[in-house]
């Protein structure tokens, strides 16, 4: 894929003078923080030292008073609570910090997740029944609810209370459920937006100690199932959720979670100091592959379980399932692949939507992320499950994809999401008119300029400024993710010492030892270009965009730059 790279604008003069004073930094990494909004001693100072008394008051968010009393009702009248979520990572980690909390207080308790073959997204009428049928008065729903006006109404009319917690872009109409907590409803003052549906749970939690004058002792020890949330789910990291993952992340390493502790086990990566990253790649898959081939139940019963040995055998259980995953998921991709052989004009679209009867529900949201690596388009793609075609949508960035699929809403059987990910239920009737009102809305919102897949390059900066206590300091922006990236810096007239090498599987990778103008020597990984070996290996210079990172071998730990893209001198 052929990045246009996008150069920050530096900061203030000024501004940053001021601050590198104020911080004693060079004035590289004072730029970057500025250009991250830390413009002064103050926001700094929160930035590289967050602290858990910097969360927001709980009872700041609409109805969060409504949602306690009532879950204090039930704990302290010994009614049945029922803990209901979605099937992915958000609504299974959820699910799980709500049940295993309140577990300590009352034995009242038991979970549900919807099948996603048979049931769909969200709360259901049979998972509604359910509850009924087992005298459940109270449902706690996580990650899921905030359209779902009918089916609060079906509980209403059985005389069953919902407390709702979402994070998906709410409707005008809000269902009138006994409590909604969803930070993004227009009538909802709570001031940070981006939680995930687990951390909206854990704002539940948090507001149940206060009333109940607890200590959170107890709540943080479980942050560890909230930070695996907030990697996998794709929210900024930034704000309140930065504060949650740099704590969860830190109880994750050390984590009593014998269901994570497994997950680890059987991943291979029991002995590694756990990033953003390592969530997102290694154990957010696992947890999602229950839901994806089979059911997410065993998800739950995984990050509950109290015995290791137990939950060695449900983590290996979910492993193979994440190993069946990968099968399928390489299977669909290839047929994607022949599609688009077959069809060559799809490639005129500024849309992609392809679909086939015969795709696993459970992984076409991963095919869709996959495509846009090759065809760099808004995605939707579909499978079939009854009369109704269903699916996952994924965007392009600085596109509104949830916006694009509510102008053809009137098309759909359902759908909801975000502006970056949605799913959605078409009838059989209206593909075709869908596909063709998708095309038509992409086409006239997406310019050219967003079919091209941008590289947001934070500075540019010589090998010699890379020293232990530049990169020490750049640790401190961490943890990385969606709006406080990892920085990607650039350097100009770069050439190889002559040691630089293809590895890997049919050498589709380099291994790279280079030099710049201050002849300075470091080591370098580009993944996916192996095929400019043989220029580069003629001491041609090129200019390269990368992150910085450190790799250990035989106890020595030296600089490696992973490389984001590079381009050579025509």
């Amino acid at each position: 894929m052929n990045f246009e790279w996008i150069i920050k604008k530096q900061a203030d003069y000024e501004k940053i003078k001021i601050l590198s004073s104020q911080l004693n930094l060079d004035f590289t990494l004072s730029n970057l923080l500025i250009n991250r909004g830390i413009d002064d001693f103050n926001k700094a100072k929160h930035f590289f030292r967050p602290s858990l008394d910097d969360l927001y008051d709980p009872f700041l968010m609409k109805d969060m008073k409504k949602a306690v009393e009532r879950l204090d009702l039930a704990v302290s009248g010994n009614e049945k609570i029922m803990i209901y979520g979605d099937y992915d990572v958000d609504g299974t980690t959820s699910v799980s910090l709500i049940y295993k909390f309140l577990s300590k207080y009352t034995k009242n308790i038991g979970f549900y997740l919807p099948d996603r073959y048979t049931e769909g997204y969200g709360i259901s009428f049979k998972g509604i029944d359910y509850a009924q049928e087992n005298q459940y008065t109270l449902v706690i729903a996580l990650d899921c609810g905030i359209k779902a006006v009918e089916k609060i109404e079906y509980a209403n009319n059985k005389k069953i209370d919902f407390i709702i917690c979402d994070h998906h872009t709410p409707d005008e109409t809000i269902p009138n459920a006994v409590a909604v907590l969803n930070p993004k409803q227009k009538d909802c003052n709570y001031p940070y937006k981006e939680l995930c549906g687990c951390g909206v749970g854990f704002k539940l939690l948090q507001a149940y100690n206060i009333i109940k004058k607890y200590d959170n002792d107890f709540l943080f020890t479980m942050l560890d199932l909230v930070a695996v949330s907030i990697a996998s789910d794709i929210v900024p990291i930034t704000g309140e959720n930065r504060i949650l993952e740099y704590f969860g992340l830190q109880a994750f390493n050390k984590t009593q979670n014998v269901g994570l502790r497994a997950l680890k086990e059987v991943s291979g990566t029991s002995d590694i100091e756990f990033t953003v990253s390592d969530l997102v790649f290694k154990i957010g898959p696992r947890i999602n592959a229950a839901g994806r081939m089979k059911h997410a139940i065993t998800a739950v019963e995984l990050l509950i379980e109290e015995d290791f040995n137990n939950a060695m055998e449900l983590a290996k259980e979910i492993n193979t399932f994440n190993e069946n995953r990968k099968s399928e998921q390489d299977e669909i991709s290839a047929s994607v692949d022949e599609i688009f052989e077959k069809y060559p004009n799809l490639t005129l679209k500024k849309s992609n939507v392809v679909y086939n009867e015969n795709w696993n529900k459970g992984i076409i949201g991963i095919v869709a992320s996959k495509i846009i690596e090759k065809h760099y388009k808004p995605t939707i793609v579909l499978t079939k499950t009854d009369d109704k075609w269903s699916g996952s949508a994924r965007s392009v960035e600085n596109f509104d994809l949830y916006a694009a699929i509510d102008a053809c809403s009137h098309l759909l059987h359902s759908f909801g999401g975000h502006k970056f990910a949605a799913g959605l239920t078409i009838k059989e009737d209206n593909l075709k008119k869908f596909i063709d009102c998708f095309e038509k809305v992409v086409s006239s919102t997406l310019s050219e300029d967003n079919l091209v897949p941008k590289l947001s390059v934070s500075d540019s900066i010589t090998f010699d400024q890379i020293t232990d206590n530049f990169i020490k300091i750049l640790n401190q922006f961490a943890p990385f993710g969606p709006e406080n990236m990892k920085p990607v810096f650039l350097t100009f007239d770069v050439t190889d010492t002559g040691n630089s090498r293809p590895i890997g599987k049919e050498e589709k990778h380099l291994r790279l030892e280079i030099k710049d103008k201050s002849n300075r020597i470091l080591t370098a990984i580009a993944f996916g270009k192996g095929h400019l070996y043989d220029i580069i290996k003629t001491g041609k210079s090129f200019d390269i965009c990368y992150t910085i990172g450190e790799n250990t071998f035989n106890g020595k730990t030296t600089i490696q730059l992973d490389v984001k893209d590079m381009r050579l001198k025509k």
